[in-house]
């Protein structure tokens, strides 16, 4: 009823992870990715909507034709894991007219929890952009992807942060509460 693909490291598993993000696609199933998950993601839309054959993470495959998720520059030079990981509450601008405003009530600027090493590559952004992923919020400076969408699923969102870290059983994160809502309208629709 829906597929959450959620953070991690590592390449076990990518290729399936992948396969699974594109039929969500394709299929109209709920999907959300978290932090790899949105990394996941942004392959999959670069393979197979946007024509970049071989496209993936320098995590997984450092000759990569199409790096659409890498080191950022000034991580590279870092030789220490956690020396070269983006941790801790970051701010965040969002963009109105996105689904992902709306489910934070339309509010212009969050702050969420990160823990990861990995980014979508600016590089790519607009070719992405242009086969209609939508870049939904960005860091304050502009610099990084936050979030992304595909409007007109019925829902699929990608965030680099970690919801689940602001999330409780009594107070579920709004990303969380929709993403489940979602899955169960998908389920009543008996798809």
């Amino acid at each position: 009823d829906g597929i959450l693909v959620p953070g991690g490291f590592g390449d076990r598993g990518i290729e399936g992870k992948i396969m699974a993000c594109k039929y969500a696609r394709e299929n109209n199933i709920p999907y959300f990715g978290i932090c790899l998950g949105m990394q996941i993601a942004t392959i999959e839309f670069a393979r197979n909507v946007c024509g970049l054959t071989g496209a993936n993470s320098t995590e997984f495959d450092e000759q990569t034709p199409y790096p659409v998720v890498s080191l950022q520059e000034e991580q590279k030079k870092l030789e220490t894991m956690g020396n070269n990981m983006r941790l801790g509450a970051c701010e965040s601008i969002l963009f109105a007219g996105t689904q992902t405003a709306q489910l934070y009530n339309n509010v212009d600027r969050i702050s969420e929890r990160h823990r990861h090493r990995y980014e979508v590559n600016n590089h790519y952004l607009q070719r992405l952009e242009e086969g209609g992923l939508n870049v939904s919020g960005r860091s304050l400076t502009g610099d990084l992807c936050e979030m992304v969408e595909i409007p007109g699923h019925p829902w699929f969102v990608g965030v680099q942060f970690h919801p689940e870290f602001k999330s409780t059983p009594w107070d579920g994160h709004p990303l969380f509460n929709a993403f489940v809502k979602a899955a169960l309208d998908h389920q009543a629709a008996g798809r």
